[in-house]
């Protein structure tokens, strides 16, 4: 019924006055309200609170035509229609980007306190080997287990032995060591393969040596684009000091293999150089902390297989001072065709390093003791 009358339909006001036809009395908007019906004038204030809902709502459409003839509803003009259209912006607590990077590079530590420890030893010989502590044997026992296993295996004896060494590369606050790869000389040869080495030099009197001593490239700088096209490879390189600067763009290239004073590959002593890396004993860092290399054959002396894996434990603790305690952690064996044992290191290590292990685990269950409980 209200719809049928409204007042503000374009053909029945003009310029504040009704038209004639309109079903509305004729005047001013105040003699007409007064002269309604009282039912009507009793539905004006529902009629004025819907108006003001619909005007705080969605003012836009309407507030032009209320400005544009403000007789036509005088009562509202003076209604206060909020202009911000969205939600008030909550302030953000801002954090350093330290404290950012430590809450995202922090892993969250599993609550392992109510897990009881694994058993040592099964007693029934089928079982899981998950359900029960990793075995770490001797170095004696293991090799013998490994040449147990190798007539079980249907492999052949002579194959080689390999060791896994994982390192702690902590060197001081909040600094690691970098990779590295050494050379040295194991007191039981266990392989006839020769190296392939190449030699930087200009002299030709110095390029005959280095060919009669087992050299198998000798150049100069013509060799620069081949080594960078890889097309040509070698196991090591060796330089005199007067061509270390030609050859700097292999920098890059070569990396670790690039000459250097101290792996021993730029020297003036070419023939002894020769001699020394056509029989030496390669090993390198890789996975940032891990050493894999082959150190003797299965069908050797046990003695001599042991020599030789002492002194690549020996070498590799020179790379690391003692007062940032062991080098080595870990140690596996295998040959090439078993699966690996774990070995006890503590046996190949000095006494030194074994003293500061005992005080870093003495000082590591003191504080779990000072830790309180949850």
């Amino acid at each position: 019924m209200l719809s049928s009358i409204s007042p503000f339909s374009s053909t029945n006001y003009h310029c504040g006055t009704f038209l004639s036809d309109s079903p509305w009395p004729a005047g001013p908007l105040w003699q007409r309200t007064s002269a309604l019906p009282p039912p009507v004038k009793m539905a004006l204030p529902v009629v004025r609170c819907c108006f003001q809902r619909v005007f705080a709502q969605n003012p836009s459409h309407i507030l032009s035509r209320i400005v544009r003839d403000p007789t036509v509803v005088p009562c509202y003009t003076s209604l206060l229609v909020p202009s911000r259209k969205y939600a008030a912006k909550v302030p953000r607590k801002y954090r350093r980007a330290s404290q950012e990077k430590k809450t995202a590079s922090e892993p969250k530590e599993k609550d392992d306190r109510y897990k009881l420890p694994l058993p040592l030893e099964p007693k029934d010989d089928v079982y899981l080997t998950w359900c029960y502590q990793k075995t770490v044997y001797d170095a004696e026992a293991a090799l013998e287990l490994l040449k147990k296993f190798q007539p079980l295996d249907f492999t052949p004896p002579t194959q080689e032995l390999y060791a896994h060494f994982t390192l702690n590369m902590a060197s001081e606050k909040k600094k690691t060591m970098g990779p590295f790869f050494s050379t040295l000389l194991l007191p039981y040869r266990f392989t006839d393969v020769i190296p392939k080495i190449l030699v930087f030099t200009q002299d030709p009197k110095e390029a005959d040596l280095a060919s009669e001593h087992g050299a198998s490239i000798v150049g100069g700088i013509e060799l620069i684009k081949p080594i960078l096209n890889e097309e040509i490879e070698a196991d090591f390189y060796i330089a005199v000091p007067e061509i270390i600067t030609k050859i700097n763009p292999l920098r890059n290239f070569l990396k670790q293999k690039y000459p250097s004073m101290k792996n021993g590959t730029i020297t003036y002593n070419i023939a002894e150089t020769l001699n020394f890396f056509k029989v030496c004993h390669e090993y390198s860092v890789t996975d940032d902390n891990l050493i894999q290399t082959p150190f003797a054959m299965l069908d050797m002396p046990n003695d001599q297989i042991l020599a030789n894996l002492d002194c690549i434990i020996k070498d590799i603790c020179k790379h690391k001072s003692l007062k940032y305690g062991p080098f080595v952690t870990s140690m596996s064996i295998r040959s090439s065709t078993s699966e690996a044992l774990d070995v006890k290191v503590e046996g190949f290590l000095s006494e030194e390093s074994l003293g500061r292990q005992l005080e870093e685990t003495e000082k590591i269950s003191e504080e779990e003791k000072q830790e309180p409980d949850d």
